[in-house]
């Protein structure tokens, strides 16, 4: 049962959805980073508005927006949007990488901080089953399957992933162990050869000094 709960949550751990908001002042730009698989389908819901306070009232009108930008660490611009206020975004990812969602408030003069909320999905959430059924013209059971399959061929994906990552850091483990033990050995013969030489050196001198025969 209790191996039961763990692949049950798995997939929530796995492929859970980013959902935030926070305030953006003026002139100011604010980024958001997350490292997504290859060939993953993101999608994303924004919006950006002005958070205006009164004495009676505090309401959320829409402002002038402002420029919404999604890059990989390459700097490749994958969506972007100048005079965002509200809309959506999707792309899929070409590899393994650190993708970062920026937002930049260009409004001038004393305006209120712009309130931003940011829905990002990826993976099995971020595609519509509903249109999948209506497109290939599924049953509701057969749409669950198509949408499990899709969930554990994800989880296979991340297990290979993980496995790889952590060969890849036994083999650096394994080939930084051996660079130091070449490297204390190297140090060894370094500093006895150095020792030897001072012997040397100093029984010429006193030698040459006649202090010893």
């Amino acid at each position: 049962m209790a191996r039961l709960t763990a692949l049950l949550f798995l997939p929530v751990l796995i492929h859970s959805a980013l959902s935030i908001s926070f305030f953006l002042p003026v002139n100011t730009r604010k980024c958001l980073r997350e490292e997504i698989h290859k060939d993953v389908l993101v999608t994303g819901d924004y919006e950006m508005s002005e958070q205006a306070n009164t004495n009676h009232l505090s309401s959320i009108v829409v402002g002038d927006g402002g420029c919404l930008q999604i890059t990989d660490s390459s700097s490749h611009t994958l969506y972007s949007k100048e005079d965002a206020t509200k809309g959506k975004f999707a792309f899929t990812t070409e590899d393994y990488d650190m993708f970062e969602v920026c937002f930049e408030s260009k409004c001038t003069g004393r305006v209120p901080d712009q309130l931003v909320n940011l829905d990002m999905k990826h993976g099995v959430e971020a595609k519509n089953y509903e249109e999948i059924a209506k497109v290939e013209k599924l049953k509701p059971l057969e749409v669950e399957l198509r949408r499990l399959e899709d969930l554990s061929e994800s989880i296979v994906n991340d297990f290979a992933y993980m496995k790889k990552r952590e060969e890849e850091m036994r083999d650096t483990n394994e080939s930084t162990n051996t660079r130091v033990l070449y490297f204390s050995i190297f140090s060894m013969f370094c500093l006895i050869g150095l020792a030897t030489w001072q012997v040397f050196y100093l029984r010429r001198f006193f030698k040459a000094k006649k202090l010893i025969e």
